[in-house]
C-alpha cells in the first residue's frame, strides 16, 4: 500500500468522524427544541380546553338564571302583616259597644256568625210574644170594661166568649173571668218585655266574654293526677303536725 493511499484513508476516516460528531451535536441541539415545541403544543391545548370549559360554564349559568328567576326575599314588615291578618284578636271594649248599639253587632265583630240565628231568633220570638200578648190584653181589657158597664151585647165580649156563654153563665162570673184573663195577658206581656231585654243583655255579655277569651290558651293536655303526699296539719294538737294523705292536682 502506498503512502498516498494511506493518507487518503486517514482523511476519509477523519471526515467520517467529523460528520458523526457534527450529527451528534445537531441531534443534541434539536432535542430541547422538540421538547419545547411539544410543551408549547400541550400548553396551547390546555388553554383551549380551559377556555371551552369556561364558555360552557358561562352558558350553563345563563340558562339556569333564565329558567329560574330569582325571587326577592320578603321583608320583615310584610311577614308581620301576614301574621296579623291570619291571627285575629278582637277587642272586648269594641265588641261590647257594637253589641250595645246594634243587636248582634258584637258577634259579627268577633266573627262568630253562627250565633246570629240564635240571637235574632230570640229577638223574633220575644217580639212575637210581646205583640200577641199585648193584643190579647187590649181585647180582654175592652171586654172587661164593656162587661163592667153592663154592655153585654158588645162585640168585644161576644168575640172572646163561646156562643151562648153569656146566657148560660151569670154576669158576675163572666166579669170575673174577663178580669182574670186580662191580668194574665198583661203579665205575659210584661214577661215578654223582660225576655226581650234578657236576650239583648245576653247578646252583649256573650260578645264581651267571647272577645275576652279569644286569646285564652287551653292546653290539649288535660289531666288529673292523684298521688300520696305529706300534708301539714296546722290544727293538730299532737307533737307532729304532719299527716299522710292523697293530693289531687288538675292540669288544664
Amino acid at each position: 500500500m502506498t503512502k498516498e493511499t494511506r493518507t487518503y484513508q486517514w482523511c476519509i476516516a477523519l471526515l467520517l468522524c467529523f460528520v458523526q460528531t457534527a450529527g451528534i451535536a445537531m441531534y443534541g441541539q434539536n432535542q430541547p427544541r422538540a421538547a419545547a415545541r411539544r410543551t408549547s403544543v400541550a400548553t396551547d391545548s390546555l388553554a383551549i380546553a380551559d377556555s371551552i370549559a369556561a364558555e360552557n360554564k358561562k352558558r350553563l349559568l345563563e340558562m339556569t338564571s333564565t329558567a329560574t328567576p330569582q325571587v326577592p326575599p320578603a321583608s320583615t314588615d310584610s311577614l308581620h302583616e301576614a301574621v296579623n291578618k291570619k291571627v285575629f284578636i278582637p277587642n272586648p271594649t269594641k265588641a261590647t259597644w257594637l253589641a250595645l248599639v246594634i243587636p248582634g253587632g258584637g258577634q259579627i265583630y268577633n266573627r262568630k256568625y253562627w250565633k246570629l240565628p240564635i240571637i235574632y231568633g230570640g229577638f223574633a220570638g220575644c217580639a212575637y210574644a210581646l205583640t200577641w200578648n199585648g193584643k190579647m190584653y187590649k181585647d180582654y181589657m175592652q171586654a172587661y170594661k164593656d162587661a163592667a158597664q153592663g154592655n153585654w151585647d158588645a162585640s168585644s165580649i161576644n168575640d172572646l166568649l163561646p156562643p151562648g156563654y153569656v146566657d148560660r153563665v151569670s154576669k158576675p162570673q163572666i166579669t170575673e173571668t174577663l178580669r182574670k184573663r186580662k191580668d194574665t195577658y198583661r203579665r205575659y206581656r210584661d214577661l215578654s218585655i223582660f225576655a226581650f231585654i234578657g236576650v239583648y243583655l245576653i247578646s252583649v255579655i256573650d260578645a264581651y266574654v267571647d272577645a275576652e277569651l279569644s286569646n285564652f290558651d287551653i292546653t290539649p293536655d288535660l289531666s288529673m293526677r292523684i298521688e300520696p303526699a305529706v300534708i301539714n296539719n296546722q290544727f293538730s294538737s299532737g307533737t307532729s303536725n304532719k299527716s299522710v294523705g292523697l293530693q289531687c292536682s288538675f292540669r288544664f
